[in-house]
């Protein structure tokens, strides 16, 4: 049984800075795609930003440029450096880990999840 565990959460003004963080206990971390989503209140559940088993970043149109994911491998961590943030970035946010090496997130039933931490950013 995979478990994420994340941490880091909480209420924050408009332009001020949060680090989530996001322990994952998987033998194949280094092979599997780890990453972060977010689900706002009333909407469908999106992604922020992932690395894939090359170290390669995606980020989110909405996102480019105030967040940064970073993996330790070493300790089989993913954390979510958030910066500027706006009130649009209010949600809980989620960990979550491919359940195939070598394969994207690509929907629900194709990865791990954390049990989600909540940030609400005030204007």
């Amino acid at each position: 049984q995979v478990q994420l565990v994340e941490s880091g959460g909480g209420l924050v003004q408009a332009g001020g800075s949060l680090r989530l963080s996001c322990a994952a206990s998987l033998l194949t971390f280094n092979t599997n795609t780890i990453g972060w989503f977010r689900q706002a209140p009333g909407k469908d559940r999106e992604p922020v930003a992932t690395v894939n088993w090359a170290g390669t970043p995606s980020y989110a149109d909405s996102v480019k440029g105030r967040f940064t994911i970073s993996r330790d491998s070493a300790k089989k961590t993913v954390s979510l450096q958030m910066n500027s943030l706006k009130p649009e970035d209010t949600a809980i946010y989620y960990c979550a880990v491919a359940r195939r090496p070598y394969a994207p997130i690509r929907g629900i039933d194709s990865a791990y999840w954390g049990q989600g931490t909540h940030v609400a950013v005030s204007s």
